[in-house]
């Protein structure tokens, strides 16, 4: 499998959590987005954050910065389509997408997620009942649709699944453990379970 580049979602404002750079809170002596990053890279190519404001807290980091085309902080499918346009600039056909407040996605998210189509595909996660939840920001894109994606934008376009489902997107699905491992952190509550989780495997 060619390891396609990602992008790593941390656009938005963060008002659950106060504002600020969840991808920056501490997680067991780490910054939330180290710990994405080493869970990311044996999976992709080149990887590149989406982040808006000064990109220079990002700087220790060692990765681009690419902040969302379109004012007033229009979603994911803003820091999506800036990923595709990088993705296509350094030749790629493709582009894996991840939220920078999710820190246990799975590892073999990247392969998983090649094998189940050559469009759009999106990541799911299946609970012990069998019920199936989405997580859109998890997913591939072609690049070869980033011209209709900034059209669906400017045409008022909002919800990540929306596009994906235009254009036909295929599912990945995976099988719930004791936790879900899209588990992502919106609440300082959430926070603390992240934390607690890390202290169990440590």
């Amino acid at each position: 499998m060619t390891h396609p580049p990602a992008i790593i979602l941390a656009g938005g404002l963060a008002t659950r959590m106060g504002g600020g750079d969840k991808c920056l809170l501490d997680l067991a002596g780490q910054p939330m987005l180290a710990r994405i990053i080493d869970r990311l890279a044996p999976q992709c190519g080149r990887v590149a954050l989406n982040a808006n404001g000064d990109p220079a807290r990002f700087a220790a980091f060692g990765l681009p910065v690419l902040p969302d085309g379109l004012p007033d902080f229009p979603g994911p499918l803003a820091g999506i389509l800036a990923g595709m346009d990088w993705a296509a600039l350094v030749g790629a056909d493709r582009v894996l997408s991840v939220a920078g407040d999710t820190p246990f996605f799975p590892a073999d998210l990247a392969e998983r997620l090649s094998r189940a189509g050559n469009g759009i595909v999106l990541a799911a996660s299946r609970d012990a009942k069998g019920v199936v939840r989405d997580h859109p920001t998890f997913g591939l894109w072609p690049t070869a649709l980033r011209d209709d994606l900034r059209a669906f934008l400017a045409g008022g376009g909002r919800r990540v699944r929306g596009f994906a489902q235009v254009h036909g997107a295929a599912t990945a699905a995976w099988t719930s453990g004791p936790a879900d491992p899209f588990f992502n952190i919106n609440t300082p509550g959430d926070l603390d379970l992240a934390r607690a989780a890390l202290r169990t495997q440590m």
